[in-house]
């Protein structure tokens, strides 16, 4: 598990949860800000553990475990805090829960990465380690696990799926478009992303979007952008190779278009967070009639909207689509707007009636969101995917 949640909602404005589960996360909450301190040492005594109680769990990590550092643990922790979150946590569990089925997992995993959390923080608070509070993390992870291994097995599909690379093309120095061919068709829908292992990197996997809709051939493109520390993305972009076989995990998110709302459709995309929005028009310029659609689309300058070009070009073919380009420092282009995203959406107002669709690093998803709740726009038009993976 290897998932980063992106919180940007207050939790007031959350569904409210029942005082025994606001209670219990409080308990959670409270003992991790005693424990994040000491974070190495909490992820040494959990790998310790975990490896002792399950060693077939080792095969899931990379063998560099200085790579994988804190993710997990952090994940953890993160995904335990959200449980009084379900309308956000329960959906992407059984996504993961059906992801997982790559590695190997069976129940008694579970159990043993339970028990290795749990030892793991009573190792490190000690007299803080209260009944109270491992009944809280217990009962936390029981909930997480329990939808985890109900999604894995009602899941007919494949536990993952092989392609090969058939394209391969620097776009710029730090960014690579690539098109693989997979082995036999993926079920995705547009504005969905995928788990990915390259051979350059095994056992780190990382989430890609592919950035058209479907194809009949089966095949997917994706666009990378060299991150730094990033393992997998900077492998991707210099030394990827037509003919690698690349591995898929099932398909996770929940972004996508109604087109039967009657709704108009605002989209926010920073960077390659463009690519699940560029999957969702890609699918929506197949139909004569669709909603209209605003796209904003930005980064810090205009050599970060690599996509900007063939976004014009599908405007200029779709009445329905208007795009506006945003730049926050440097020359300007025609049509496009100052500042940061946040800054720009807001102030063309609350945008009511719209379903808004927000795609991007966390970092700018949560100013984003959190901006357009301030100047009104309601909670239940925004859709993001609320987890991401580095």
């Amino acid at each position: 598990m290897t998932a980063e949640p992106v919180s940007p909602v207050p939790r007031s404005v959350h569904r409210e949860a029942p005082p025994a589960v606001t209670a219990m996360v409080r308990l959670i909450q409270d003992s991790w800000t005693k424990a994040e301190p000491y974070l190495p040492e909490v992820t040494q005594f959990f790998y310790g553990m975990l490896f002792t109680l399950a060693p077939a769990t080792r095969d899931f990590f990379p063998i560099n475990m200085e790579v994988q550092r804190n993710r997990m643990v952090r994940a953890l922790v993160h995904v335990v805090q959200m449980v009084d979150q379900p309308d956000d946590l329960v959906p992407f569990l059984r996504q993961l829960g059906r992801d997982h089925r790559k590695f190997g997992v069976i129940p008694k995993h579970y159990e043993a990465i339970g028990t290795a959390l749990l030892f793991a923080m009573r190792t490190q608070l000690g007299p803080d380690w209260t009944p109270e509070v491992e009944r809280a993390w217990a009962e936390a992870f029981t909930i997480i696990a329990r939808q985890m291994q109900e999604a894995a097995a009602s899941d007919t599909n494949p536990a993952s799926w092989s392609a090969i690379v058939a394209d391969h093309r620097r776009l710029s120095w730090d960014l690579a478009m690539v098109r693989v061919e997979p082995e036999s068709p993926i079920p995705f829908r547009a504005g969905q992303y995928l788990s990915v292992e390259v051979p350059q990197r095994p056992r780190l996997w990382r989430y890609l979007s592919p950035a058209t809709a479907p194809r009949e051939d089966g095949s997917l493109e994706f666009h990378v952008r060299a991150v730094d520390g990033g393992w997998v993305s900077r492998a991707i972009v210099s030394h990827t190779q037509k003919g690698d076989v690349w591995r898929f995990g099932p398909p996770l998110g929940r972004l996508h278009v109604d087109r039967e709302s009657g709704r108009d459709v605002l989209m926010v995309a920073g960077g390659t967070g463009v690519a699940p929005l560029q999957a969702m028009l890609d699918d929506l310029a197949q139909w004569g009639e669709n909603p209209k659609v605003r796209l904003f689309y930005g980064g810090r300058t205009r050599e970060d909207l690599y996509a900007l070009e063939g976004l014009r070009m599908m405007a200029s073919c779709n009445p329905w689509l208007t795009v506006t380009p945003v730049i926050e420092g440097g020359p300007g282009l025609a049509g496009c707007e100052q500042g940061t995203l946040a800054d720009v959406v807001t102030r063309h107002g609350a945008w009511p009636g719209h379903d808004v669709l927000v795609s991007g690093s966390p970092a700018m998803i949560r100013a984003t969101v959190s901006r357009m709740l301030v100047a009104g726009t309601a909670l239940d038009q925004i859709r993001y995917d609320p987890f991401t993976i580095d």
